[in-house]
């Protein structure tokens, strides 16, 4: 009976592989998108700090922005494929896409800044870029913990409310930095410009927080 039994075996452990030696492609793709968006929003606090050769690198940003449109993609894709998904459908559709609404917010602001012929970031541009590379950071570091169970996937908890912490923040410089703007620009054109910017940065701060309420809520279904 031993005998009969083995062909039959080895095929499916050939295939399976030992149990848990291989990531979801889910998990993969995930982290895909969360290391996109880190790439794209170091491009952008670089460019605020380094404010040259502004065209080229904003069409670096657009670049990475359409790999990150596949990589949405490729997650949506595989969700109409897969019948049993290591997650909640919802909660992996609602990950893939907050994350690449931040990247698209990014491309956004950083297009702005040459459509609008900007000749420099103002400070607090630069600070709301810096408040978004370090969210993203954080982002990435929890989405490499998404694959964990029970004990350790609760070490995402302290990611999220660094994102929301980091998002309070970025209120805060953006609620100083329109002030200052109504109260300090020589012009209308100029406030709407900067208005448009400004936006685009705190948007992405807050689909940060987005991700991390989602992340927060997988934690709590899940752990």
């Amino acid at each position: 009976m031993q005998k009969l039994l083995r062909p039959v075996a080895r095929p499916f452990q050939k295939l399976l592989g030992p149990l848990g030696a291989r990531e979801n492609p889910f998990f993969g793709l995930l982290k895909s998108s969360a290391a996109n968006l880190l790439e794209v929003s170091q491009l952008l606090d670089d460019l605020f700090q380094d404010y040259q050769d502004v065209p080229a690198r904003v069409a670096e940003i657009k670049r990475l922005e359409e790999v990150g449109d596949h990589i949405i993609h490729e997650i949506m894709r595989n969700l109409h494929r897969t019948f049993i998904t290591p997650l909640d459908r919802e909660d992996i559709a609602a990950l893939g896409e907050r994350l690449d609404d931040v990247v698209d917010a990014i491309e956004e602001a950083a297009r702005y800044m040459v459509e609008y012929r900007i000749p420099e970031p103002s400070p607090a541009a630069k600070e709301l870029a810096h408040i978004i590379r370090q969210a993203s950071q954080t982002l990435l570091t929890a989405m490499t913990k998404l694959p964990h169970r029970g004990g350790k996937l609760r070490e995402i908890l302290p990611d999220a409310v660094e994102v929301n912490r980091l998002e309070n923040e970025a209120d805060h410089v953006f609620s100083h930095a329109m002030a200052q703007l109504f109260n300090d620009a020589t012009s209308p054109m100029e406030v709407l410009k900067w208005r448009d910017i400004y936006s685009q940065l705190e948007q992405a701060t807050d689909m940060c927080e987005d991700v991390a309420n989602v992340l927060e809520a997988i934690v709590l279904k899940n752990a």
